[in-house]
């Protein structure tokens, strides 16, 4: 519900049913089915963790996804309650709902609508549930008999054949704080109790140096993970990691020890990474000169986006980076707040012929470009021709330089968005961002809008940073 619009009839029964708790839970038996998703919002938003529980319990759809829904305060609250709800024994009730939920969707991808359009007649029913792991609903349902799932407990007085499986998905971070312990706890209790008829699906996986709460790990499923960040821990973990895990779409690594790592533990990390065929994002924040130099010449050939920031990118490292096989299906290049020798621009001017063919996102914020730089790179900047975004924001850059630029990337007739820097004139006192007068920034917003009407680019957005 959009907390602006006017209330709506349904909105205003649905707030009025959810002020007593108690007359909503036993409201849920007779709501007519099309009404449990708004209902489910609101309660969601609300924070009613005793209708969120029952909610799940009786829910009549097959799968239900928070997708977008967020609440900081109650999140976990609320997550807790839902898998409290969730129904992973043979249903005891006589409500005229028997539980249909066959998955349950903590991940909040924000594609998914709260449930899946019931359009197929044939299984799976849900878009996005897991098709990795062998422990899934997808592959158990395809099985002459069912697996069960990895650190779960055993026992012979639970027949399989009376527990339908169930699918948990959720995203996890590993820091240190009781709030998360106690969500983890829950999870590792309700995956011991399903007697491996619970496969948690784990999407993404966060987690520091101080690793806490390591032991939730022997419940994963390293095959389902598709995101994966880590922060300031030994390389030698992050190898362990990616060994096991197949199916990674993006990595994320800031303040990694290198140093920890002899070189052919290096060299390992390294081996595994340029294996990894499904890796189409990679992250680096905070990376020395040497150990990124090296990763660069590694990198996956099918890579379709290279985060560089605060790194310490020398122009070897640019020439490495340009030579890469992945540098020709590159589609997003940052590099913001790194550390570039620009006395040598013609390593960057190498590595934008490189990356011409398929690059349609570039951003170079405070990298100390100067007017000279710029200048020297436009011929090769102009040759992207797939490029929609560019980005240079914060670098100390003249007026005379900025309409240059923007006459020779008008002819760019794919490119509809450009974050330029407040030119250096706009302020009284240099590297004094509250210098800025406002004034001169309009006249240069004007002259630049200008600028593109004249050459019928009306398609075209030129924004300045900071506006």
């Amino acid at each position: 519900m959009d907390k602006n619009a006017p209330a709506t009839l349904l909105d205003l029964a649905v707030r009025s049913l959810l002020s007593n708790e108690r007359v909503a839970i036993h409201a849920l038996e007779e709501l007519p089915r099309v009404m449990f998703a708004p209902f489910f919002t609101a309660a969601f938003l609300g924070g009613h963790k005793k209708v969120l529980r029952e909610m799940v319990r009786i829910w009549p759809y097959p799968c239900l996804h928070v997708g977008t829904l967020r609440v900081r305060e109650s999140q976990y609250d609320n997550f807790e309650a839902m898998i409290d709800g969730l129904q992973i024994l043979p249903a005891q009730n006589s409500s005229s709902w028997a539980p249909k939920l066959r998955i349950l969707d903590l991940s909040q991808n924000p594609g998914c609508r709260t449930t899946c359009s019931e359009i197929r007649t044939t299984f799976p029913f849900c878009f996005h549930s897991c098709v990795h792991s062998q422990h899934s609903i997808v592959k158990t349902e395809e099985a002459p008999q069912r697996v069960r799932c990895p650190g779960t407990v055993n026992s012979e007085s639970e027949p399989q054949s009376s527990r339908e499986p169930v699918e948990l998905l959720v995203n996890i971070s590993l820091d240190s704080t009781w709030r998360t312990g106690r969500f983890l706890s829950l999870l590792r209790n309700k995956v011991e109790q399903s007697f491996g008829s619970l496969h948690l699906c784990c999407r993404v996986l966060q987690f520091d140096g101080r690793l806490a709460h390591e032991h939730i790990l022997q419940l994963l499923d390293m095959g389902c993970i598709g995101h994966l960040k880590v922060d300031d821990i030994y390389l030698s973990q992050v190898t362990t990691l990616l060994a096991q895990m197949t199916h990674l779409h993006s990595l994320s690594m800031s303040h990694i020890r290198f140093t920890s790592c002899v070189r052919r533990r290096f060299g390992t990390f390294l081996t595994h990474l340029g294996q990894m065929n499904t890796l189409q994002q990679i992250r680096l924040y905070s990376c020395r000169t040497h150990p990124l130099q090296e990763l660069l010449r590694y990198l996956p050939p099918q890579l379709d986006a290279l985060y560089l920031s605060f790194c310490g990118l020398s122009n070897r490292g640019i020439t490495v980076l340009s030579q890469s096989p992945a540098a020709t299906h590159l589609r997003l290049l940052s590099l913001s707040n790194v550390e570039i020798s620009w006395e040598l621009s013609e390593s960057f001017q190498t590595l934008l012929v490189s990356v011409s063919g398929t690059l349609q996102y570039l951003e170079i914020d405070d990298c100390l470009m100067t007017d000279s730089t710029l200048t020297a790179v436009i011929p090769a900047l102009s040759r992207c021709s797939h490029l929609r975004v560019f980005s240079f924001a914060s670098n100390p850059i003249t007026m005379r330089v900025l309409t240059s630029l923007l006459q020779h990337l008008t002819n760019l007739t794919e490119l509809k968005r450009v974050i330029y820097p407040v030119p250096v004139h706009c302020y009284e006192q240099l590297h004094n961002p509250r210098s800025l007068n406002r004034q001169k920034l309009s006249e240069v917003q004007a002259q630049l809008k200008a600028m593109l009407q004249v050459v019928k680019r009306n398609d075209m957005r030129w924004t300045s940073s900071p506006e």
